[in-house]
């Protein structure tokens, strides 16, 4: 028999156990463990739902830019809810109409009252007819239907266009899409040529002639009647 190879001594074990570990390093304690498992288990599960909305993201791009050029829309200041729809004030509406032109709705108030309806005080635009001409419009009230581009105008109703001519009424339909406008009720118009009572007016003519209906008076400029 082989005798039992002798078992070393303490300071033999010491010494090899010095040799195998670095000096300088330092023992993970449990708490640095524990947390640096924590650290890995979360970004497992954060990172895929990060991957997740990054892709969406750059799926949903193209038509958040479409919508953003499309219309846009800016609100100064909500001041209440009435009938389910905020009320805001300092309301800015962007677009544009079916050749490209850019217009403008503001208001002093802007209330949604359906998915497509917007009650409006003190509304004021700025139109770009399919002629070229430029249109402004104002009133006491409006209410603008978002998917046909129409704004029916009711109180006081002045519309302004760049050669001068200005029409009053008590009511006018503007489509803003179309960059026309018409109205039913009496209307009073002056301009270079001189004054004009009408029962009705429609822009023709891609905005280059103002049509009015109805008994009219036509008072020219250096007339007397």
């Amino acid at each position: 028999m082989r005798p039992s190879p002798t078992p070393p001594s303490v300071a033999t074990a010491r010494r090899l156990l010095s040799a195998r570990t670095p000096p300088n390093r330092v023992v993970p304690t449990l708490a640095s463990i524990a947390r640096r498992r924590w650290f890995v288990v979360w970004t497992k599960r954060l990172l895929p739902l990060a991957a997740l909305g990054l892709l969406s993201l750059i799926a949903l791009w193209p038509e958040i830019d479409k919508v953003q050029d499309q219309s846009r829309v800016t609100f100064r200041r909500v001041t209440s809810a009435v009938g389910g729809g905020a009320m805001v004030t300092g309301a800015r509406y962007r677009s544009v109409d079916d050749r490209g032109r850019p217009y403008t709705v503001t208001a002093s108030t802007a209330t949604q009252v359906g998915p497509d309806r917007v009650n409006m005080t003190q509304p004021k635009g700025d139109v770009t007819l399919q002629s070229g001409s430029w249109l402004m419009l104002q009133a006491h009230h409006g209410v603008y239907m978002q998917h046909l581009g129409q704004l029916d105008l009711q109180g006081d109703v002045i519309l302004y266009r760049d050669d001068g001519t200005t029409l009053h009424g008590p009511t006018a339909t503007i489509d803003l899409k179309q960059g026309a406008a018409a109205s039913s009720n009496q209307v009073h118009a002056e301009g270079p040529f001189g004054t004009l009572d009408a029962q009705g007016f429609a822009l023709v003519d891609k905005g280059r002639t103002i049509q009015f209906t109805g008994p009219a008076r036509l008072v020219l400029n250096g007339s007397n009647s």
